[in-house]
């Protein structure tokens, strides 16, 4: 049995007479962290969109472990067990850790015809998965916006793991932190790859990707430009492919060696 969870099969996306994605093809394997790299307006994130069913693609296939589906919405895409932590996370600052964690989805117990927010399981389950990807909280009751963006950033995925997801999106997660604050990040993308999970990591960063990354994809101007597995590929290479290094070379080139 293959050990493939989704595969995208030259995906196309237009708007009107835009072209955003041009036949970009890529699969995610269970356990492995396939990152998708490339500079701004490259497609990275019209692609995740795709992929999670914000947008419909405008040609391709999109395979569940071999199964071709038809997102209609992201409730579609997150019951095929496919989840998106975004860059601004959905959460609410002043919100406790338990609440962000458990929004719209809380645990009920019962008291005759009535139902009540069960704090005492959510507490509980929040302190524990979140222990799971290194983060000991001081209380469920602290507020989100007391974290550091790092935390936050693992309470997000945390609660995409613990709801059943198998196939994790991360867009970006690195790219507004410091350095150890993305450390504890990378560590978090590990521990759940380790799981089993198929992770994405989005990103324009090599050296983030080249710290925990099995396979690397690269887009540009919505094409592929090639995906390469960990060992056969240098950061440098991977950096020439993103930022277009031929054409720098020829500037470079007929500017005398001055870029």
């Amino acid at each position: 049995m293959s050990d493939t969870l989704i595969e995208l099969d030259n995906i196309e996306k237009h708007f009107g007479p835009v072209i955003a994605l041009n036949g970009v093809s890529v699969t995610v394997k269970a356990g492995e962290c396939h990152c998708l790299l490339g500079d701004n307006g490259a497609g990275k994130s019209t692609f995740i969109k795709t992929m999670s069913g914000v947008h419909k693609p405008t040609g391709g296939r999109i395979l569940i472990e071999g199964k071709e589906v038809r997102f209609e919405s992201p409730r579609d895409a997150m019951e095929a067990g496919i989840a998106t932590v975004y860059q601004d996370l959905a959460m609410i600052p002043l919100m406790s850790v338990t609440r962000n964690f458990w929004m719209g989805r809380e645990p009920r117990k019962a008291f005759g015809p009535f139902k009540f927010f069960d704090f005492a399981k959510a507490n509980e389950v929040t302190m524990t998965e979140m222990a799971k990807m290194g983060i000991h909280l001081r209380s469920p009751d602290q507020a989100v916006g007391t974290l550091s963006g790092g935390e936050r950033q693992t309470v997000a995925i945390s609660r995409a793991v613990y709801f059943g997801a198998r196939i994790l999106i991360l867009d970006e997660p690195t790219s507004a932190l410091g350095v150890r604050q993305t450390s504890n990040v990378l560590a978090t993308i590990d521990k759940v790859r380790k799981k089993g999970i198929g992770v994405v990591f989005i990103t324009h960063n090599v050296r983030h990707a080249m710290a925990v990354g099995d396979r690397f994809t690269v887009l540009n101007r919505g094409k592929t430009h090639g995906t390469a597995e960990r060992g056969n590929i240098t950061a440098e290479e991977l950096q020439d492919l993103m930022a277009g290094g031929q054409e720098l070379a020829e500037l470079e080139g007929s500017l005398g060696g001055t870029v």
